[in-house]
């Protein structure tokens, strides 16, 4: 009997025994895993925290500096000095060339970027002003359709006419402008009817008699409707 109750006794010793190990395993575990997800969230609270900090005090006042040193260009490409602009305008600021260069991730280096396309269109440097104005991203409603205008005549000075062409399509798929999109309909018709495409050219010289009678391509669109009629 007596041999009998110490083998319980054994036994019972070995389940809390086993019991006791298997909740400290248990307790381990969880503690382990509580680190874990502690050394998560503080690393992504971390990297919210630098993220708003940059923004706040690198990010923004870097875009208002690279603001501030593009208005000496600005104004030199206001009075068609567009080499100045592009290198040197001035009084130790910096051109649109350098502005690229030092800020081109920013949106006043995006800006810089138009700037510069459409200053080396004007200084005959079509390759370079085709490189500018594709890298740059516009916004709104007016500054895509000066873009892709702006690329098709750089393509067409280089007499890359099917790429002109390309060019001059997406300005006028922009929707519709008063003031632009007869301009880019017009050099439509005018490319159309230089490849003999009487049909195609027809049809972008109604559409600015129809929609912009009143600009200054609809003045004398009937002279180049009965051309091509």
């Amino acid at each position: 009997m007596a041999k009998r109750k110490n083998q319980v006794d054994d036994e019972v010793m070995v389940e809390v025994i086993d019991g006791t190990s298997s909740a400290a395993s248990t307790g381990s575990l969880i503690e382990d895993n509580q680190k874990t997800i502690i050394g998560v969230l503080f690393a992504v609270a971390l990297a919210i925290g630098l993220y708003y900090a940059y923004k706040t005090l690198v990010k923004m006042p870097a875009d208002r500096e690279a603001a501030e040193m593009m208005y000496q260009a600005q104004r030199q490409f206001e009075q068609d000095s567009f080499a100045l602009a592009l290198t040197n305008p001035g009084g130790g600021f910096p051109g649109f060339e350098d502005i690229i260069d030092q800020y081109g991730s920013s949106p006043a280096g995006n800006t810089a970027k138009f700037y510069a396309g459409i200053s080396y269109l004007n200084l005959g440097q079509f390759d370079k002003a085709v490189e500018s104005l594709k890298s740059f991203s516009p916004t709104g409603d007016i500054l895509p359709i000066v873009k892709y205008g702006a690329i098709g005549d750089a393509y067409s000075e280089l007499n890359d006419m099917d790429n002109a062409l390309s060019y001059y399509k997406k300005a006028v798929a922009q929707g519709d402008n008063s003031v632009l999109s007869p301009i880019y309909l017009k050099k439509l018709g005018l490319w159309f009817e230089k490849n003999g495409k009487k049909e195609e050219a027809l049809a972008q010289y109604q559409i600015i008699k129809t929609k912009f009678p009143k600009s200054l391509e609809g003045s004398d669109i009937d002279k180049y409707l009965s051309r091509v009629q």
